[in-house]
């Protein structure tokens, strides 16, 4: 079914600005965002044409075809990094809701189902001098994009191809505006960090990030990976791309 905005205001309590195409819709929430808007706003679109993934990467979301939606919110400054976190759990636990087996978090907030990525996400942090203004959590997931024919079919996924059955859009955002409202209605508990932690896919898992090869360890309570290197060497690692490399698994 066709994104509307009629149909999303028969789905959706929180307010929403829905545009059927945009260029990025973290933008607009920022703009949004300092014009004084309420916590827990969205902004949802159709299609994108220059979303950003990490690194400054293209994310673009074609029509009738995925999620992009950037959800404002206003949390204390020292639970920033748990804005990312909160967005990785929630694609999860949509992604298992509509069937999908063998999901798991990459480090930090890919989320991948049977080793193959459906979903991004970006947290942008809006500052005012010192203080923090808000932040918008940026979610792209693939729900019946076709990466058969392309470079990507060994690297993406989409839900319905993966559960096997049509979605709605419209449910799959109302279902995962919920998941993100029970989140981070906890984001100064422990369960955050700790379901977060439980979900990642590679600690234990030889890693290449940013340079080095080791053993990804464990995580600190900011998000950074810890990465231990072949002589012992303990390495934080707050921000990047985390590969698997060919290597012995660990049984720890």
């Amino acid at each position: 079914m066709t994104l509307s905005e009629g149909i999303l205001q028969q789905k959706l309590a929180q307010p929403f600005r829905y545009f059927p195409r945009v260029t990025s819709t973290n933008d607009l929430a920022k703009t949004w965002l300092m014009q004084g808007a309420p916590d827990g706003a969205v902004v949802i679109a159709d299609e994108q044409a220059s979303g950003r993934g990490r690194s400054g990467r293209l994310w673009r979301t074609p029509p009738n075809a995925a999620l992009a939606l950037s959800i404002i919110l206003r949390p204390p400054a020292a639970l920033l990094a748990r804005v990312n976190m909160i967005g990785a759990l929630c694609v999860f636990e949509l992604a298992t809701q509509v069937g999908c087996d063998d999901v798991g978090i990459k480090w930090p907030n890919d989320i991948q189902v049977q080793d193959r990525k459906i979903s991004g996400v970006l947290v942008e942090a809006v500052w005012m001098q010192d203080n923090l203004d808000g932040v918008v959590l940026g979610i792209g997931v693939n729900v019946r994009n076709d990466f058969s024919q392309t470079d990507l079919r060994e690297l993406a996924a989409s839900l319905e191809y993966v559960a096997g059955r049509p979605l709605d859009r419209a449910e799959l955002i109302k279902t995962l505006l919920e998941r993100v409202d029970f989140w981070y209605q906890r984001i100064d508990a422990d369960q955050v960090f700790d379901t977060w932690r439980r979900r990642l896919n590679m600690l234990g898992h030889p890693v290449e990030a940013e340079g080095i090869r080791g053993r990804a360890l464990d995580v600190t309570a900011e998000g950074s990976l810890l990465v231990e290197d072949h002589h012992g060497g303990l390495h934080e690692v707050s921000a990047g791309d985390v590969t698997a490399f060919t290597g012995q698994r660990s049984t720890e």
